[in-house]
């Protein structure tokens, strides 16, 4: 992320920033690191961005130079409509479109070059299933151009350098080898299932646990627009959430992620996005009910599960 700032930006250049959750403010806060102002769009957590304000902005301000925004949305569980938003900043010749996709690529389709998506940055950590270590940009011919006059200072994260040694089947600096040898191993994986299935593989784990919290009565943080990559559950009224966290971890050994900032102690998220099958969702949603009972929530027992595999069961 930081490096799709100082590699395409140059002094006195503006940007537009859509923050509609924790890591869409991170652009924010990298933009002002490097001196670079920027337009904030700040859109309702758990919801997704408007394409027209993107377009009202490109409209009024010529100096900007580029759009950051996310995939997918990973603090609020929020799919952001990235083609739309491409269709509007491909029509600006010296605006170029960075999406941050760490929890979009390899969850569902992102075509870069079919979308016209000028920079697109992904980890190793998320649906290509490895350990944190190894981060991804990929750049279009159009941000190429920008990246040939960026003057903003860098070093480690200086794309044309790393293009440069790339084309050397190197890499600039001392790589993460074992990383690489696993991400042979995990793309070896994913092409063996093909990528349509995985996608398919992604949505299903999704909808079926969507479909199992509303079924007992809990309510999703992005009803409109939710990511196949986690799930964003409302915590019940009267319910701890900080202690339901806890209890996941100290009861069944799950780890689930709690909200941040605006949604710390009112969400818990639930991953289903990488190495992960049919029994880990059932697994979870079966902890989440047992948990709940016990805390007092009110429900049908079993419900949830129930919703979960009937979804799994579906055109079988």
């Amino acid at each position: 992320m930081e490096g799709a700032v100082s590699n395409l930006l140059s002094t006195g250049d503006r940007a537009i920033v859509v923050r509609g959750g924790k890591f869409g403010e991170r652009w924010g806060e990298i933009c002002k690191a490097y001196g670079i102002g920027f337009d904030a769009i700040d859109v309702e957590w758990g919801k997704a961005v408007d394409p027209r304000r993107i377009e009202e902005i490109l409209r009024s301000d010529s100096s900007v130079r580029a759009v950051y925004t996310q995939a997918s949305e990973t603090s609020t569980g929020v799919r952001h409509p990235i083609r739309e938003i491409a269709e509007v900043v491909k029509k600006h010749e010296n605006t170029v479109l960075v999406v941050d996709g760490i929890t979009g690529i390899g969850v569902f389709d992102i075509p870069m070059d079919g979308w016209g998506l000028d920079v697109v940055v992904s980890g190793s950590q998320k649906a290509l299933m490895l350990p944190p270590g190894l981060s991804f940009a990929a750049l279009s011919d159009k941000a190429w151009k920008f990246a040939e006059r960026s003057n903003l200072p860098k070093y480690y994260f200086d794309f044309k350098k790393e293009l440069k040694n790339t084309k050397k089947n190197q890499s600039s600096y001392t790589p993460a080898i074992s990383l690489f040898v696993g991400l042979r191993e995990s793309l070896r994986m994913i092409r063996k299932d093909g990528r349509e299935a995985v996608y398919r593989r992604h949505a299903k784990l999704a909808e079926a646990t969507r479909r199992a919290v509303r079924a007992i009565g809990l309510e999703l943080y992005a009803p409109e627009t939710p990511s196949d990559a986690l799930t964003a559950v409302k915590f019940p009224e009267g319910i701890d959430g900080e202690r339901l966290k806890a209890l996941f971890f100290e009861r069944y050994g799950i780890t689930v992620a709690e909200g941040q900032e605006k949604a710390k102690g009112k969400i818990i998220r639930i991953a289903h996005l990488g190495y992960y099958d049919r029994l880990d969702m059932v697994m979870v949603i079966s902890a989440l009910e047992m948990l709940l009972r016990e805390m007092g929530y009110k429900f049908e027992l079993g419900a949830a599960v129930r919703a979960a595999e009937e979804t799994f069961l579906e055109g079988q």
